[in-house]
Order: C-alpha cells, then structure tokens, then sequence
C-alpha cells in the first residue's frame, strides 16, 4: 500500500507491541517511528538492531518535546499578552469538595478542563 514503508509512524497507545508494529511499518532508509504513549510500568520495548542499522529512526516525545525551564515562561508570558486563548478550554468551575463531580463530568465526556476552587 506505502510501497516500502510510511515515512513516518507514530504510536500513541503505549503497547510495546503497537510500538514494533509502528517501527516496522517505516521506510528503511528514512523511516522515523515517534513513541508518544508509554508502556504500562515502563516495561522494556524489543525492536530489531539490524533495522535500526538500515536506518530506520525511534526517538520519544514526552509533552511534546516541552523543555519546561525554557518554554513554560514563554507561554505563560504569551497568555498574559492575551496571545494565548486557554481560557476557551475551561469548561467547569466547581469547589474542591466537589471533586467526584469533576471526575464524572471527566469520564462522561461532558468535560474537557476543570478548575477546582479551594477557597469557595
């Protein structure tokens, strides 16, 4: 179907045997397979040694590639400029008492983020 392989393949579950399935699936040569779920209890990923010397590429992205010292600031410096709309994600204000809520609304799928109140 790809006639060789995708250039790139991405696994976002975080099965070690999606992940080999994602790798595999790459264009020798040139395939880049990114890791973005990670196994359950970090558990050790197999692949084959004689792909990655025919040059296929794996590498992971943990938030992104966010370095947190680096890129926090900026964007909290961009949402204080108003450049940065995050306030359009908040869907619920609730009190913190009503944390059960906030985790139901969550697994109903009638939220998306949740602020908990503290002080009401």
């Amino acid at each position: 179907m790809t006639e060789g392989g995708v250039d790139y393949s991405f696994e976002c579950v975080g099965l070690a045997s999606l992940l080999n399935e994602a790798f595999i699936s790459t264009r020798t040569g040139t395939g880049k397979t990114v890791m973005l779920g990670m196994e359950k209890h970090a558990a050790p990923i197999s692949l084959g040694s004689f792909d990655l010397l025919r040059g296929r590429v794996i590498c992971g992205s943990l938030f992104g590639g966010l370095k947190s010292k680096l890129d926090i600031p900026i964007l909290v410096d961009h949402y204080l400029k108003k450049e940065l709309n995050l306030d359009s994600f908040i869907t619920h204000e609730l009190n913190f008492k009503e944390i059960n809520k906030a985790f139901a609304l969550l697994e109903e799928g009638k939220s998306l983020r949740c602020i908990l109140w503290m002080d009401k």
